[in-house]
């Protein structure tokens, strides 16, 4: 599915319409975390390539129909990252853009931690890292029992392969031979207590993954071309098997102050930063078409 947006149409080959996707992805994630002057927008910019190239290239939805049967499911198991998956909603059409500055606010769609209940699009209630994948596997198998062609697409963080229901899913999951799931999983180093290899080392991972009986493949999840090309890859593989893509990515990716922060997990600015973040991001988007 490609979604063209406002502004778009400058853009004129797919990669570059991609690209501008991300880009405002990434500024509506900055917005909303001005609205409470925090946030989970570190990862929201890091992770905006694979939302882009997932809900305006890959995904089989109606924008204005959520509910409708034969969509592809986005399951967000990371429920922190609500913030960026917002972004994308609003970028694809689910959500309007008049919606963003109720962020975080008392009965907002967007509450700044996932829930089904409240945000159109929002398949699961992400929290407890670990419950996405199980999940996953289940809505999959469902599928498969129904012929239902539509994908499942997992997005998870790193540390979730700290969970053992994670592996006890990924066994499943290549036990049932399901080709209708895809696992996103971002590699961005960072958990709430250090540095992920500090708390719980999961290297290598493609060698466990493959082990796991995965189709696997690792790329830089801030390089556009390469992370489309990893989605067509998993998308085309013949074998019934699950797909995992590892995605390496940098938190704060497209604002240099918050890309070389030591510690970005979770985002608190100054007031006057947040337009100069905004401003930051213009600035390099519009010299090149890319960040």
């Amino acid at each position: 599915m490609t979604i063209i947006a406002q502004g778009a149409e400058a853009a004129t080959s797919p990669l570059q319409r991609i690209a501008h996707h991300a880009w405002r992805i990434r500024r509506f994630a900055l917005r909303m975390g001005e609205v409470q002057g925090q946030g989970y927008v570190g990862q929201a910019l890091g992770w905006a390539d694979v939302l882009a190239t997932a809900w305006c290239h890959a995904m089989n939805l109606r924008p204005h129909d959520p509910e409708w049967e034969g969509r592809d499911r986005f399951l967000l198991s990371h429920g922190h990252y609500a913030i960026a998956l917002y972004a994308a909603l609003l970028e694809a059409g689910v959500l309007p853009e008049s919606e963003l500055e109720t962020y975080g606010a008392d009965d907002s769609r967007l509450p700044m931690s996932g829930m089904a209940s409240y945000t159109p699009g929002m398949e699961i209630s992400g929290g407890s890292l670990g419950q996405g994948l199980p999940i996953g596997v289940g809505m999959a198998l469902a599928l498969k029992f129904k012929n239902n062609p539509a994908w499942v697409f997992n997005s998870m963080s790193d540390g979730e392969l700290d969970e053992g229901s994670t592996w006890e899913a990924a066994l499943s999951a290549a036990h049932h031979k399901l080709g209708n799931l895809i696992a996103l999983v971002d590699l961005n180093r960072q958990q709430a207590d250090g540095n992920s290899h500090e708390i719980l080392e999961f290297e290598p991972l493609v060698d466990k993954w493959q082990a796991f009986g995965w189709h696997v493949q690792r790329v830089d999840g801030n390089n556009l071309p390469a992370v489309v090309a990893a989605f067509d890859a998993a998308m085309a593989h013949p074998a019934q098997q699950p797909r995992v893509i590892l995605f390496d990515t940098l938190m704060g990716k497209g604002v240099d102050f918050l890309e070389t922060r030591e510690k970005n997990h979770f985002i608190r600015v100054e007031p006057h930063e947040w337009q100069a973040a905004i401003q930051a991001l213009d600035a390099r988007y519009n010299n090149d078409g890319s960040l």
